[in-house]
Order: C-alpha cells, then sequence, then structure tokens
C-alpha cells in the first residue's frame, strides 16, 4: 500500500524586518569584535575610531532590535529571523553594556 503525501501550501513568508534585523544584528557583532581585537593587538588602548566604530555598532543594534521587535508583530509570518535578529541584537548590546561597565569599574 502506498503512502499518501500531505502537502500543506501556505502563503506565509519570512518578514523583511526580520531579515534586515538579522543583518544588522550580524554587521553590529563583527563591528564589536573586530573593535575588540584591534583594540587587543594594540595593547589595550583603544583609538577613537574604534570608540566610533563601536558606538555605530550599538546603533545599528538599537535599530535591528526594533526592527526585530517590529517584525515579531506581524500576523501569519515565519518567524525565524525575528527571532535571531532580537537574540543577536541584545547580546550585542548587553556585550556593548558589559564592555562599559568593565572600563568603568575596572574589572
Amino acid at each position: 500500500m502506498a503512502h499518501k503525501k500531505n502537502y500543506i501550501f501556505t502563503n506565509k513568508e519570512h518578514p523583511q524586518k526580520g531579515i534586515m534585523s538579522t543583518i544588522l544584528g550580524i554587521i553590529s557583532a563583527a563591528s564589536i569584535a573586530l573593535t575588540l581585537y584591534f583594540t587587543f593587538l594594540n595593547g589595550g588602548s583603544a583609538q577613537p575610531r574604534y570608540g566610533a566604530a563601536a558606538l555605530f555598532a550599538v546603533l545599528f543594534a538599537a535599530a535591528g532590535l526594533a526592527l526585530g521587535i517590529m517584525s515579531k508583530m506581524e500576523p501569519d509570518k515565519y518567524y525565524l529571523f525575528s527571532y535571531l535578529g532580537i537574540i543577536i541584537n541584545s547580546l550585542v548590546l548587553a556585550g556593548v553594556g558589559f564592555i562599559l561597565f568593565a572600563g568603568a569599574y575596572g574589572i
């Protein structure tokens, strides 16, 4: 007896805001990682351009977090990229917060 295949056709798609949120999170995480790496190579002394790159990474992460939350509110969508964007951008913002805390209190 043959196995009957069940196909479910749907018009769901990934929200563009969620994809953009994930892309901004990856860019922000890469910028912070490179900033930390180059600061480490420089003996712990950060140049002003590294601070500017970290500032832009924080702005990108904040925008990505907002886009991720907005895309999660859209009905009948796949939410993979929304969740990825929210998680990555939250981790970037928490990481920068930890860097600032560690710098202020000398951890």
